[in-house]
């Protein structure tokens, strides 16, 4: 037996409930995976409060690294002893081992550990599309990066700057600025006190820039377009905040002829081709110390409930992983 967090109810954390399961032997395109660190993730909670539906009962989680057990018939992309990690497939991954389709499934280089794995597969995957595929960031340009100190957010600075960009990040609090600081931003711009579409401006001279990287959804939403020089492109990947609310799409020729995009991960790493490459260049650039990974928080799997509501307290900085 197995212990896993589900829920049969959406809600708060309090849903979430500790139950024990059997696991039965992996069928044809599947492995049994053996969890040894699971990623958080804001989208967890989305799941958790029906924001994004799920058939009930469900589990939860979608990102961890592992140990393959063992495979079903016929699978060929890993093996028994493989170190693995995952970012996608079904949800399930609060838990201690499970059993789940092998496409998804990412060897690690023996330079990545389990704990960086949980914590930036879904995070890094999601920085490379971003800068690399969604908006091609070059030397020169100048980017906004909304939650800098979240875990999305660290990495993107980090990757930003490596490729010769400046960096604009807004953050909450002076620790979190610190902590952007430390990890690529060159301009912090603490939310709570501060204009960041006034200090925008200031910094890009009137101009503004040509891309805006919002996780934060609801609160970010308008400033972020007064933030975007004619042509820029709004990058809506999170509804931290709450979704962002429906709009005219005149307001985007009245603002400058911008455009906005919602990219997932799951449309960037829609084939396990696309998957392994957006992780060998992830892995790639942490490798190098271009891009510096850690769990800055970490939680037993028994308290996953906890970890959500430090999460939506805006109280982690960086990545957070769940221990089984």
């Amino acid at each position: 037996m197995f212990t896993q967090i589900q829920i049969s109810e959406v809600g708060g954390p309090e849903v979430m409930k500790t139950v024990d399961v059997e696991l039965g032997d992996p069928g044809p395109g599947e492995a049994l995976i053996r969890h040894t660190a699971i990623g958080l993730n804001y989208i967890d909670t989305y799941h958790r409060t029906g924001l994004y539906p799920v058939d009930l009962p469900s589990g939860l989680g979608i990102e961890a690294a592992g140990v393959v057990e063992s495979v079903g018939p016929g699978v060929t992309e890993v093996g028994p002893g493989d170190r693995v990690a995952y970012a996608g497939g079904p949800v399930g991954a609060y838990a201690q081992a499970r059993v789940m389709p092998v496409a998804p499934l990412v060897p690690l280089p023996d330079e990545i550990s389990d704990l960086q794995a949980a914590a930036m597969m879904i995070k890094g995957l999601t920085a490379q599309y971003l800068l690399r595929q969604t908006f091609v960031v070059k030397s020169g340009d100048i980017v906004l990066i909304h939650a800098a100190a979240g875990g999305v957010g660290l990495l993107l600075c980090q990757w930003a700057a490596h490729l010769g960009a400046t960096v604009i990040g807004t953050v909450g609090s002076d620790e979190k600025a610190e902590l952007a600081r430390a990890h690529g931003c060159h301009h912090v711009i603490v939310y709570t006190r501060e204009d960041f579409t006034e200090r925008v401006r200031e910094l890009t001279g009137g101009k503004g820039v040509p891309v805006v990287y919002d996780s934060v959804g609801k609160e970010t939403w308008e400033g972020s377009l007064d933030c975007l020089q004619l042509r820029g492109l709004m990058v809506s990947y999170g509804n931290a905040s709450g979704p962002v609310p429906a709009f005219e799409p005149g307001v985007l020729a009245l603002k400058g002829s911008l455009f906005v995009t919602r990219p997932t991960l799951f449309s960037y790493a829609a084939t396990r081709v696309e998957l392994l490459a957006m992780a060998e260049e992830l892995f790639a650039v942490v490798r190098s110390g271009a891009v510096k990974v850690s769990a800055r928080q970490t939680f037993p799997l028994a308290e996953a409930a906890d970890a959500h509501r430090a999460l939506e307290a805006r109280e982690t900085t960086g990545s957070t992983v769940l221990m089984p």
